[in-house]
């Protein structure tokens, strides 16, 4: 009888290069976005080219957007605002919850995701104008919450940079969440802001084991290097919170201590987790990517986080899907809780300041007085 992973493994081949093809990558398949009309499926026509097709490359189209901040309204979440600079992102983690949302552009959630991304250069011009609207409120705006901010074009396209350039202009608070050590070439921005109390830095380490990492975030960069920049940034006086996040039954869940402990030498002022979240097509992406990597581990993983999640694969429910519940969820947090407390983490979270903010002088129209 075939197992669950192997009929997931069978179908999502259909819409999957070659390894070879796709070496780097994180996602091991290409299914089709659950919003197209019909679905593609390979057969074999006599043809053996699999060997000829060439690397996948990363294609970037640039968007006009019409807005950069983005609000919400979500219980659970603690800000209202966020910015993107990107739509997908070449780290390739197969775990990110994001991966979905390519589906809304008529783009797979698989490699996709990672191989065909969106940028939005005009970010820090139409972030300065909605911060310079009449009645505008200044609330911590979330940087890097779907994809990240730092990801390897931002090298090249600086979006990022200029976002920051505005906030610190502005006066504005920003959080950033990164998993990359490209956050360090904006110091001369983050320091004077950190001064100030305007910021503060989410670093995710999701494991302390290379190979681990380069399996599920193949272009990210690998835990000493985030480490690394974790002690560079608290050294210049940003505050640094460390995300073990996913948590990955069975896979990444044992290292909770470890991390906690290598982030707080480091200088981790925060720390905080995630439970493995798994919407629409993610599911069987992780599925897939078992069965290419870790075959042995599957049924223990997708076991654990059914308990967790009342017996189904995700649970979307307000103050349930980042923490999940059941005993093994309980485990998870009472194990970080006393991991913090022996590790000297603070008990309070830095609050980053609103009353700060201005509006510079000739930007908008507007004028100070002072």
């Amino acid at each position: 009888m075939e197992s669950g992973c192997g009929r997931t493994a069978r179908r999502l081949a259909e819409s999957t290069p070659a390894a070879e093809s796709r070496r780097g990558r994180g996602a091991t398949a290409n299914p089709t976005g659950r919003f197209e009309p019909a679905t593609r499926e390979a057969f074999a026509d006599g043809w053996e080219l699999e060997d000829e097709l060439p690397p996948l490359r990363t294609e970037v189209t640039l968007e006009r957007a019409r807005s950069i901040i983005t609000r919400n309204d979500s219980p659970d979440i603690g800000f209202d605002r966020s910015i993107n600079p990107y739509r997908g992102c070449e780290h390739g983690c197969v775990y990110c919850f994001a991966r979905p949302n390519h589906a809304y552009a008529g783009l797979s959630p698989g490699l996709d995701f990672e191989t065909k991304l969106f940028a939005k250069p005009d970010a820090a011009l139409l972030l300065e104008r909605e911060l310079s609207a009449r009645g505008y409120g200044a609330r911590t705006i979330a940087l890097g919450t779907a994809t990240d901010p730092y990801q390897p074009i931002e090298r090249r396209y600086r979006l990022t940079r200029g976002v920051l350039e505005v906030l610190a202009r502005f006066r504005h608070p920003v959080g950033i969440v990164t998993k990359s050590d490209l956050v360090l070439r904006d110091l001369d921005i983050l320091k004077p802001m950190a001064a100030e109390g305007l910021v503060k830095v989410a670093l995710s380490v999701t494991t302390l084991d290379p190979d681990l990492a380069r399996r599920m975030e193949p272009r990210a960069p690998r835990p000493e290097k985030r480490l690394a920049a974790i002690r560079t940034l608290a050294e210049a006086g940003v505050p640094v919170m460390v995300l073990v996040a996913p948590l990955i039954p069975g896979l990444n869940d044992h290292e909770i201590e470890a991390v906690l402990a290598r982030a707080r030498e480091a200088g981790a002022s925060e720390a905080g987790g995630v439970l493995l979240r798994l919407p629409h097509e993610l599911a069987d992406l992780m599925r897939d990517w078992f069965s290419e990597h870790y075959p042995d581990r599957a049924g223990r993983t997708f076991s654990l986080l059914s308990e967790a999640r009342g017996g189904k694969v995700y649970d979307a429910t307000f103050g349930r899907r980042f923490t999940g519940t059941g005993a093994y969820a309980d485990l998870l947090d009472q194990r970080m809780r006393v991991a913090m407390t022996r590790l000297g983490y603070p008990a309070e979270r830095v609050r980053l300041r609103t009353d700060l903010f201005r509006v510079p002088v000739g930007v908008g129209g507007q004028y100070s007085l002072f």
